[in-house]
C-alpha cells in the first residue's frame, strides 16, 4: 500500500495515531492539572513502565493537557550523570521570566529570578544572557543544598503562578537517572508546594524501580504521587490501536491478522507500531490478511533486532553480556539473583558490581530483594535469538 499514507509512528517518543489504553492516566492528569489552576490539592504522578511502553508520549500528552488548562509546561530529561540543578534551571528562569510579564505575579517573579541568580552562582551553572535589573538576593537559594534551595524556587514559582491565575508543571522523562540526593531534593520541594497549596504538579516517567527509590529517599513519596503502570495493551487496546488507523487511510485488516500481532507482540506499543509500518508497506491491500502480516514479522523482527534491541547491548561491556546472557537463558523474569550466579559459576557478592552497573544503564532493574528483570520488553527473547 502506500507508503505516504502509513499511519503507524514508530519512532522513539512519537504519537502513534491512536493512542489507545491510556484514558484512565492522561484523566487522572487533567483531573490533577484543573485541581491545581483551581487551588485544590492535587498530587503528582510518576509513570511506571519499561522500554517501549510509552511513557514519553504519555508525557507529551500531559503537556498538551496542562498547557489547555491554563498550565506552564517545562519537560526535560535526565540523562546519566547530569545534576538535576542544571537540567531544570533554564526551566525554572524562563517560566520566571514568563510570570514576570505579568503585572499581578511580577514582584514575586522577580524575587524569583534574584533567588535564581544565587542559584545559578551556587550551582556553577552558566547564565546565557543577563536578566537586567535583577540583583541576587542574599539567603534566597543560596546554601548550596539542593534540598534547601530548591523548595525555595519551586515556592517562588508556585506563589508567582497563583497570582497570575496559572500553574506550573514540570515534565522529567527518564527519572532513574537522578542521583538520590537529586530525587530526594525534588520529593522535599513537591512535599513544600503540597503543604502550601501551590499550583506546581511534576510528572515523572521511568523505570518500574523509581517507586522504590522515591520511598527509599523519602518515606512520604509514596502519599505526594500517583504511581501509574504503563505497561503492554490489553488485547482490546492493542487491537484498536492497529486497526483504527488502518481503517482510517479507507483499509481493513483480516482479523486473524490482528489476532497474530496482538498475539506476538503481547500488546506492546512500540512494537505493534514497528509491525503495524512494516506491514502496511509491504501489503498490495486494501485489505491487509493474514499472509500479510505473517509475512512482515520477519522483517519487522529484523528491524527490532539491529535497532531497538541492538542499540542498548551495544552499551554494555563483554562482562556485563554475559550476565545478561545467563538470565536470558534461565527463561523468562524475574531472575533470582542466585541463580544468575549458579548459572554463570560466581558468587553473588563477585557480581555485585557488574549487576549495580547494568542497573546504573538501565538495562535490568530489581524487582524485588534478590530477584532482576530487564527493563526492556522481550529482551530475554532478543538474546536467545543471537544464540
Amino acid at each position: 500500500m502506500d507508503p505516504f499514507r502509513n499511519p503507524f509512528a514508530p519512532g522513539a517518543g512519537s504519537r502513534p495515531p491512536e493512542l489507545a489504553g491510556r484514558d484512565l492516566i492522561l484523566e487522572s492528569a487533567k483531573i490533577a492539572c484543573v485541581r491545581a489552576v483551581k487551588g485544590r490539592s492535587a498530587r503528582s504522578l510518576m509513570l511506571l513502565g519499561l522500554r517501549g511502553t510509552g511513557k514519553t508520549v504519555l508525557l507529551n500528552e500531559i503537556g498538551r493537557i496542562a498547557e489547555q488548562e491554563g498550565l506552564l509546561v517545562s519537560k526535560v530529561e535526565s540523562p546519566e550523570g547530569e545534576s538535576l540543578a542544571r537540567l531544570i534551571y533554564p526551566e525554572m528562569r524562563k517560566v520566571m521570566r514568563s510570570l514576570s510579564g505579568v503585572e499581578a505575579a511580577k514582584q514575586i517573579a522577580t524575587r524569583g529570578l534574584r533567588g535564581l541568580r544565587n542559584f545559578a552562582s551556587i550551582f556553577k551553572i552558566e547564565i546565557a544572557g543577563v536578566d537586567v535589573g535583577v540583583e541576587p538576593e542574599s539567603g534566597l537559594a543560596d546554601t548550596g543544598d539542593l534540598q534547601y534551595d530548591l523548595p525555595d524556587l519551586f515556592v517562588l514559582i508556585g506563589k508567582a503562578s497563583q497570582a497570575a491565575g496559572r500553574g506550573w508543571i514540570l515534565l522529567i522523562d527518564e527519572v532513574q537517572y537522578l542521583s538520590d540526593a537529586d530525587l530526594s531534593a525534588l520529593i522535599v520541594a513537591l512535599h513544600r508546594i503540597s503543604q502550601d497549596g501551590l499550583p506546581v504538579l511534576l510528572v515523572g516517567a521511568g523505570l518500574p524501580q523509581i517507586a522504590r527509590l522515591a520511598g527509599e529517599a523519602k518515606s512520604y513519596a509514596e502519599r505526594l504521587f500517583q504511581y501509574p503502570a504503563v505497561g503492554a495493551l490489553d488485547p482490546a487496546s492493542a487491537a484498536q490501536a492497529v486497526r483504527n488507523p488502518i481503517i482510517e487511510e479507507g483499509a481493513t485488516i483480516a482479523p486473524e491478522a490482528l489476532e497474530l500481532i496482538v498475539e506476538r507482540t503481547k500488546g506492546y506499543p512500540f512494537f505493534l507500531q514497528e509491525w503495524g509500518s512494516v506491514m502496511w508497506n509491504d501489503a498490495g491491500g486494501p485489505e491487509i490478511t493474514f499472509a500479510d502480516a505473517d509475512h512482515s514479522y520477519t522483517e519487522t523482527l529484523a528491524l527490532l533486532d539491529e535497532g531497538f534491541f541492538r542499540v542498548r547491548i551495544d552499551r554494555l561491556t563483554k562482562a556485563e553480556i554475559q550476565f545478561v546472557k545467563a538470565m536470558a537463558g534461565l527463561g523468562n523474569g524475574p531472575y533470582a539473583m542466585a541463580d544468575v550466579a549458579q548459572a554463570m559459576e560466581r558468587t553473588q557478592k563477585s557480581l555485585g558490581p557488574t549487576r549495580a552497573s547494568i542497573i546504573s544503564k538501565g538495562m535490568i532493574y530489581s524487582t524485588d530483594h534478590g530477584y532482576l528483570d530487564f527493563s526492556v520488553p522481550l529482551f530475554a527473547e532478543y538474546m536467545r535469538r543471537q544464540g
